[in-house]
Parts: structure tokens; C-alpha cells; sequence
């Protein structure tokens, strides 16, 4: 029997998660990336539908204070910072954060939008400093493309089960909230 998308979306959390490892194990100090370090939460993002199911059920999990914090964070926060970043630079979500969250930092292979262009290769600044990403060994590189197509084949697979329109994202913001 086929496993439901929400079962696939959590092993393709475990396999990114995964993949950070072991490119922060193969490159050591070259990757800034740590326990505190914010710098790509400093922004508002949109999950998928599947993502934002998952957050809600993270979500349910969490103490009342802690759901009441976030959502009064979402609320209010500041526009330019994601509402699950806690004061110490740390996600109140970490376990159940969206893919774009568990990709930050690593090397990304994507076509840069609306253009005809080869692929690019970029990483959080502070990671590879001074560094020409393209020599980085491919083993290395996550595919930007790969990765929005599988995203985007589970979530269309957990629409149709739900019985929802396909394609629909949801602003973080609106989730922690309890709104979106």
C-alpha cells in the first residue's frame, strides 16, 4: 500500500536534514550555519499546504503558553522576521519546519527566475566564504528543482486526499497564528 503524503513528506524531511549533515560534516567550518544563528529567518515565508498541515500538527503538540507565544508573535511581530524565531535565535517549529527552512545555508543548484540561463549555485553568505561554489563537488549541491518538484507532487497528493484545491500556500505567519 502506498504510504499518504504526509508519511513521504517526513521522510523527505529526514533525507534533507540528512544531506545538511553530511555536507556540514564533509565541510566542517567552510559552513557557518549553527544552533542560534538567524540570519535566514529574517523574513516572511509561504509553506505549502502538506507543510502547513504538518506545522498544525506540531503545533497541537506544544503547551498552550507556548502555541499562545507564537501566535501572539505571528500577530505581532515584526514583518521582517519569521514569527517562529524565538529570542534566542532559535525556531519554536524546528522539528516540524518547512523544506525552504531545512535547505538554508546549504549549496543550491537552481535557474535563476523568469530567465534562460544555466543553473547557479548559491549559499548563505557566511557559508564558503570566498569560495567559487561551482568547484564544490556536486555531492554537495542540493538541486533547487528536484526538490520543488517532489515538494510540489505532495502536495498535490495530499490536496486531492483532502479534498482541496491544489497548489495553495499558506503565509507562515497565518499557521502559528491560528489562522491560515
Amino acid at each position: 500500500m502506498d504510504r499518504p503524503p504526509a508519511a513521504r513528506l517526513r521522510e523527505l524531511f529526514a533525507r534533507v536534514d540528512a544531506f545538511f549533515a553530511s555536507a556540514s560534516a564533509r565541510h566542517g567550518g567552510r559552513m557557518a550555519c549553527r544552533t542560534g544563528c538567524s540570519d535566514c529567518c529574517r523574513r516572511r515565508f509561504s509553506v505549502t499546504s502538506i507543510e502547513a498541515d504538518a506545522l498544525r500538527e506540531a503545533l497541537a503538540a506544544l503547551p498552550e503558553g507556548e502555541r499562545a507565544a507564537l501566535a501572539a508573535r505571528a500577530r505581532a511581530g515584526d514583518p521582517g522576521v519569521c514569527p517562529a524565531l524565538d529570542g534566542d535565535g532559535r525556531c519554536a517549529v524546528y522539528a516540524a519546519r518547512p523544506l525552504i527552512c531545512r535547505t538554508h545555508g546549504l549549496p543550491i543548484r537552481f535557474a535563476p527566475a523568469g530567465e534562460r540561463a544555466l543553473p547557479v549555485i548559491d549559499a548563505c553568505p557566511k557559508n564558503f566564504v570566498g569560495e567559487d561554489l561551482r568547484a564544490l563537488d556536486a555531492a554537495s549541491v542540493l538541486d533547487q528543482t528536484t526538490l520543488s518538484t517532489v515538494l510540489a507532487a505532495l502536495d498535490m497528493a495530499h490536496a486531492d486526499a483532502a479534498g482541496r484545491p491544489r497548489g495553495q500556500r499558506v503565509a507562515l505567519a497565518a499557521v502559528l497564528a491560528g489562522e491560515g
